[in-house]
């Protein structure tokens, strides 16, 4: 009876999930041509309440409410770099986004390569920022789509063979077919049940893991003593000296690169203003606490005595949740976290489908596409990305999509010169930021390959782990700042600037009132 009530209240959100995607023509439907802008940005015409909706719901993934608790289930304290990573995106998008936001609007920009051809007048530059957004997202994709299987195996939600691959399948084409037809405009909408089914059921099991362990502090000890700490004052819950730097870089190297996933920046640029992005902002904290408690979830999962699979650590939440929640609600926290792998996953598919239509199609193979024939091109290039990701979970095994996905996150930090420098100063020369970024590429690459694809590596000789990430972008920032006076001597011409944002002015020199330095 238990089993029939779980798949019940599942099929409910699914199903409400559906239903909304179907009214997603009604936010903002208008009366426009067809235009790009329209199907991948709703228009530019979201409000506070929609974008803090949609920003949120495409920021924190499935995948991040279970592999976060899984990463606490297995390593304790370690887990808990993605709270403050999130904090410190919320200032950061109310600076950063909310200038690109103001810039994009003013120029028709949809995606951050837009930016950069405008800012830098470099074509080389813009494509290898749409194509690093590209491959940094396929993986982050196919993702969600793990993150789906792992909670519908763990509820018992997922039949063995063909059947349970039918079901996913079934799960996905709904959302895929939505958003074919209506853009950003289906996650947006789904979006608002996400939140809503999400924050319940979360305050749900948190309420019941406190009312049986008794308290936070019976659970900490609990799961202390499950990972082999008896001493207090070496608890494995507690950083040790030689972990903070690992923490602290990965903090702030996974806060940087995020702002610059394709996803992110479409779901922003969506909004219908930069006061708007900017009240988001501030409210983004909010799913941070969310975060922390799906952590909290993963240290009570190791209390509680869950013993997830080998390899499998991310099945330690949904575990927990079968085992201590009665049917319906089981079904609802099942069913909150696939709608909550769905919503990012169509922003992905959206974003990945835009940069590839508005900076390698029509700037390199069909320039004088009309409007009708770019949304034309961006919806079946979306539908792609989805079935890619779909044949990705099924062809490869899981730690194949984890690996790239790690890679992705150290790939994309290394286009944050480019955009996130260029919003401030156009000082460096795009021929160094095309060097920068292969260096970033090359060493951060090798540098997760060589640890067996860690994203902590090693540095002076061993007595230093740092993010790798961040370690490739100090190379790459070392080799774009020592190039540019080198290429600026040899004369070596740049682009113009066509946007209207000011660059460094020289030491000791004034520039001109409105001065619009190219």
């Amino acid at each position: 009876m238990a089993g029939a009530a779980m798949t019940t209240t599942f099929l409910a959100v699914i199903g409400g999930a559906s239903l909304l995607a179907v009214t997603a023509r009604r936010l903002h439907p208008g009366d426009r041509l067809p235009s790009l802008e329209g199907w991948a940005l709703a228009d530019r015409g979201l409000g506070a309440g929609w974008t803090w909706l949609l920003l949120g719901g495409t920021v924190y993934t499935a995948y991040t409410f279970t592999a976060v608790p899984g990463l606490a289930y297995g390593n304790g304290a370690s887990a808990f770099f993605a709270v403050p990573y999130t904090v410190i995106v919320c200032p950061l998008a109310f600076v950063l986004l909310s200038r690109l936001w103001e810039v994009a609007r003013r120029h028709g920009y949809i995606t951050a390569a837009d930016f950069v051809r405008g800012r830098y007048g470099s074509p080389p530059l813009a494509l290898v920022v749409a194509l690093t957004g590209i491959l940094a997202t396929m993986p982050y994709l196919a993702l969600q789509l793990l993150g789906i299987r792992a909670v519908l195996t763990a509820g018992g939600l997922y039949p063995p063979g063909a059947a349970g691959d039918l079901a996913m399948v079934a799960v996905f084409a709904g959302l895929a077919v939505a958003t074919y037809r209506h853009g950003l405009r289906a996650p947006t909408v789904i979006a608002a049940l996400k939140a809503v089914a999400v924050f319940v059921s979360l305050t749900a099991v948190c309420w019941l893991v406190l009312d049986r362990f008794g308290g936070p502090g019976a659970v900490f000890d609990g799961a202390a003593r499950a990972l082999g700490g008896t001493d207090p004052a070496h608890s494995p819950l507690v950083l040790t000296p030689g972990q903070q730097p690992a923490y602290a870089t990965l903090a702030l190297g996974s806060a940087l690169a995020l702002l610059m996933y394709p996803h992110v920046l479409t779901a922003g640029f969506a909004a219908d203003g930069a006061r708007t992005l900017r009240k988001v902002s501030a409210g983004l904290p909010a799913w941070t606490a969310l975060l922390a408690l799906f952590g909290f979830l993963g240290i009570a999962a190791l209390a509680a005595g869950v013993r997830a699979p080998a390899g499998g650590a991310e099945a330690a939440v949904p575990m927990l949740v079968d085992r201590l929640m009665p049917g319906p609600l089981a079904g609802l926290v099942f069913g909150s976290i696939v709608v909550g792998a769905l919503v990012p996953a169509a922003v992905m598919s959206i974003a990945a489908a835009t940069s590839f239509v508005r900076n390698v199609y029509v700037e390199y193979v069909h320039p004088t596409a009309t409007p009708k024939r770019q949304v034309r091109v961006a919806k079946a290039v979306s539908l792609t990305a989805k079935l890619g990701a779909v044949a990705f979970v099924f062809g490869l095994r899981d730690q194949d999509a984890i690996n790239l996905q790690l890679l992705g996150g150290v790939w994309i930090l290394q286009v944050f010169p480019a955009v996130a420098v260029g919003l401030y100063t156009r000082w460096l020369h795009p021929r160094a930021l095309l060097a920068g970024w292969a260096v970033g590429m090359a060493a951060g690459t090798y540098l997760v390959v060589r640890e067996g694809f860690s994203s902590i590596v090693p540095l002076v000789a061993g007595s230093l782990e740092i993010y790798a990430g961040v370690a490739a972008l100090v190379l790459n920032l070392a080799v774009a700042v020592a190039a540019t006076p080198v290429l600026a001597r040899l004369g070596v011409p740049r682009g113009p600037d066509a946007t209207d944002l000011p660059s460094r002015p020289r030491a000791g020199r004034r520039p001109p009132t409105g001065a619009n330095n190219a």
